[in-house]
């Protein structure tokens, strides 16, 4: 038979493989949300909710992601229960009056808009009005990325940059260093060209033109290549051993071909199927198993200029019939350069969506059913009041290219790099430091290096705790709980990788001897939405300041004041602070050591001792019971 001892261990050794399981799980859900992949991100959270794992945020994260989705009717419940919970951001109070809207639950969605604006929350109200797409605006909230020129630009036209190995990919009209140059007549630039770099080269020129049979006398590029790294899709100007072949109107249209790696070299060229003389198709793109093409095309029976199409790549190389990705990407202007990353998240650059300038762009959303349902913009600084085009994103999500002809670059179209800044939080457990147990409802206070309070909250009843911080930063953490001595500890966020996307930083409580509520010490109460001291309270006052005085000269007290539920939590979070400083005023005026009184604060209407939230009927009464000072003794030696 085990003892009782293995079998103790076998315990802890099965929760903590279960925490670092639900810890991966949650891992994954976020990288999964980061890369737009909403639905498989909704499914994991889901997973982290039934198993009561980091709920709340879960929770809130869910919401988002049914929001992304374009599927209020499931926003809305989890919303509700996020603006339920404890001091939880004002952007979700936001983020549920919109949800209402899409349910058309408009007079509750009002009252959520005026607690969002009551609690501190800036609101453009025409924008409210006339914006029925909300996700935009709240996705792009908060800026994301940030970027800079690459140094291989020219004073041409430079775009498409691609990664694939280690290798950066990208079409360029620098043709420069061989005597004889080919000119677009277009825009009196030569033609494109696909080039190739490695990541320590810091020339680009001629002698970097990608080697083999693809590059041609006219228009190459932009480019996409399989997983095996053994086939090239990129695009072509439309050509014949006379010169270039013009449709009808005298155009020459884009085709889209297909290269097979040999001997190092790219060779074998072959046109694809559904080309025609008579449009154009270009710019192609893969998803992440290689089983479908995308492309842009202006084909007949699109839905404007130029559509987003693809095609199904089977198994035996053979293509099937383009599709047209709909109403929902393409508009009856042009959609262009669309990129998928390795989630399958689409992104295009489109004129017809609402947008910042020429052309924008945009990365899209789907359902449960794999079905695109809305587009986001991608925002400042990616776009600009000018053409911003070529996405793309490496396969952790942190960094890309894409092209742009704002001001302020080399040439006429130039490439820019980004970093893309992944959300950042503390986390941790707070513990009592003799048993190991969770300690609940302990207050965490997050500090910034000057000793400025930034932020406080309240441990759940797994004594776990998590705050959204900025980079780069150093900061203070403490945590402070009845019965225990405070703890802090101090982290920063600088020199972080820019993938990670928590801090854990884990307290310990000690408790303290002789800690206890005194039933002598009865707690006060005040008026509503007010802070003088009642006639009521002096008698019990009286008695504290006698037992401090008299009964116990060593004992050390915490003053800790509440409201009700009504009025805001900034007004209440303001009044019961001053009714903690009338408490401790009163307390010093008759002769108590400030010493011996560790803090006065309030704690608004966080925790109140009754149902009388505002979600049921309560009498005067029961609301008085909320309005209170209570005193805990923290030294009694």
């Amino acid at each position: 038979m085990k003892s009782k001892k293995h079998i103790l261990i076998a315990i802890i050794l099965l929760i903590n493989f279960t925490v670092f399981a639900q810890y991966s799980k949650q891992k994954k859900a976020d990288n999964l949300f980061n890369k737009f992949s909403f639905v498989q991100a909704s499914e994991v959270y889901r997973s982290l909710i039934e198993n009561n794992f980091n709920k709340d945020y879960a929770i809130r994260q869910l919401a988002d992601c049914y929001a992304y989705m374009r599927n209020p009717d499931s926003s809305v419940v989890y919303y509700k229960k996020a603006v339920e919970q404890t001091h939880v951001p004002i952007e979700y109070y936001y983020k549920y009056a919109q949800s209402l809207r899409g349910v058309k639950s408009y007079k509750e969605s009002e009252i959520w808009i005026k607690r969002f604006k009551d609690e501190g929350g800036i609101l453009d109200d025409s924008k409210f009005i006339k914006d029925a797409d909300f996700l935009t605006s709240i996705y792009n909230a908060k800026q994301y990325y940030f970027l800079k020129e690459v140094t291989f630009n020219s004073k041409y036209s430079d775009f498409g940059a691609y990664v694939h190995n280690g290798l950066t990919y990208f079409s360029s009209a620098r043709d420069e260093g061989v005597s004889t140059k080919h000119v677009y007549g277009w825009n009196n630039e030569p033609f494109l060209d696909i080039y190739v770099k490695a990541e320590k080269d810091s020339l680009v020129d001629h002698k970097s033109k990608l080697k083999g049979k693809v590059n041609s006398v006219y228009h190459d590029g932009p480019l996409a290549i399989t997983n095996d790294g053994k086939t090239m899709y990129f695009s072509r100007n439309n050509y014949n051993k006379y010169g270039l072949a013009k449709d009808k109107s005298g155009i020459s249209n884009l085709k889209i071909y297909k290269a097979s790696l040999i001997n190092e070299q790219w060779d074998a060229i072959e046109e694809l199927p559904f080309n025609n003389d008579e449009y154009s198709t270009g710019h192609p793109t893969l998803n992440s198993d290689n089983t479908k093409l995308y492309f842009t095309s202006d084909m007949p029976g699109g839905k404007g200029g130029s559509d987003i199409y693809y095609v199904e790549i089977k198994n035996d190389g053979s293509f099937g019939v383009p599709q047209n990705l709909g109403s929902v990407v393409n508009t009856r202007e042009n959609e262009m350069f669309p990129f998928l990353n390795n989630e399958d998240v689409l992104f295009f650059s489109s004129n017809g969506h609402q947008g910042l300038g020429l052309f924008d762009l945009f990365a899209t959303t789907k359902d449960k059913n794999n079905v695109i349902t809305n587009v986001i913009n991608l925002g400042v600084p990616v776009n600009s009041n000018k053409d911003d085009f070529s996405f793309f994103m490496s396969d952790d999500g942190t960094t890309g290219y894409f092209a742009s002809n704002r001001d302020g670059g080399s040439g006429s179209d130039d490439i820019y790099t980004y970093n893309r800044i992944l959300p950042l939080k503390v986390e941790g457990i707070v513990t009592d430091l003799i048993n190991k147990k969770p300690v609940k409802n302990a207050k965490i206070t997050l500090f910034d290096a000057n000793n400025n309070e930034i932020a406080y909250l309240e441990t759940d009843d797994n004594g776990y705790y998590e705050i959204n911080i900025d980079r780069d930063t150093d900061y203070k953490i403490e945590s402070s709980q009845t019965k225990y001595e405070d703890d802090s500890k101090i982290f920063t966020s600088k020199n972080l990788p820019k993938t990670t996307t928590k801090i854990t930083v884990n307290l310990a409580l000690n408790p303290i001897k002789d800690v206890i509520k005194l039933a002598e010490l009865n707690t006060i109460y005040f008026d509503y939405g007010k802070y003088n001291i009642r006639k009521d309270a002096v008698i019990e006052l009286e008695k504290i300041v006698n037992m401090m005085l008299n009964d116990y000269p060593n004992m050390v007290i915490r003053i800790e004041s509440h409201t009700d539920s009504r009025s805001s939590n900034s007004f209440n979070d303001r009044l019961s602070q001053k009714r903690a400083k009338s408490t401790y005023d009163y307390l010093i005026s008759r002769g108590v050591d400030p010493s011996r009184i560790t803090k006065y604060e309030g704690f608004g209407k966080r925790r109140l001792l009754n149902g009388c939230d505002g979600t049921i009927p309560c009498s005067i009464e029961e609301h008085q019971l909320n309005r209170r000072t209570e005193f805990i003794v923290i030294k009694m030696e």
